[in-house]
């Protein structure tokens, strides 16, 4: 296998994307796999809004099918996704140019996990953590800097996400991920190659 893949999962707001741009690494961002805002068969929260958070929101063949590509090529077409607009804006080839490791990032990592094992691509599966206070307020932040939703929304979903936290991190470890911090995450990779 000419690369293998690092799964980084963790609740919205722990610092996946963050840790997979500082290891350098290409990153596959599995977040880009959601499906279209449109489609009526997406989860909805008790407040009316999609549930972004629930794996039905996301297309787990396609970034499997995608990931499992870049392991044996080195190469896969994937979605561009645009949060703010609920759907896909067009396609990107991303290239690992040789590199024996790739980052998989985003809320539906853990469930994936398994999938990579098995076809024998899996380097690590990682559950990032930290104080569920510094999470919902990293998360309000960022998602209010990138007007992701109207700010009610945000917040609503922040305290359900807030709330939900413990139970995430448990079914990312239950799926066969590792709970680590920012930091151990980091030196664990960086002991990978």
């Amino acid at each position: 296998m000419p690369a293998r893949v690092v799964v980084l999962a963790g609740p919205s707001g722990s610092g996946k994307s963050r840790l997979a741009e500082r290891l350098g690494y290409p990153v596959l961002r599995l977040d880009d796999f959601y499906r279209d805002g449109d489609d009526p068969e997406l989860p909805r929260l008790p407040i009316g809004v999609v549930d972004w958070d629930d794996p039905r929101s996301w297309d787990a063949a396609e970034a499997m099918a995608a990931m499992d590509a870049l392991c044996r090529t080195g190469r896969a077409e994937v979605p561009i996704y645009d949060i703010a607009r609920d759907g896909r804006t067009g396609t990107q080839v991303l290239d690992l140019a040789g590199s024996p490791l790739f980052v998989a990032e985003g809320v539906f990592a853990p469930h994936i996990v398994a999938d990579c094992r098995d076809r024998g691509l899996l380097a690590a599966a990682i559950c990032l953590r930290r104080p569920r206070f510094l999470t919902f307020g990293l998360r309000l932040l960022r998602d209010l800097r990138e007007h992701r939703k109207p700010p009610w929304v945000l917040w609503r979903r922040g305290l359900l996400l807030y709330r939900r936290e413990p139970v995430i991190v448990a079914d990312a470890v239950r799926l066969g991920c590792e709970p680590m911090s920012l930091r151990q995450a980091e030196a664990h990779v960086r002991a990978l190659v």
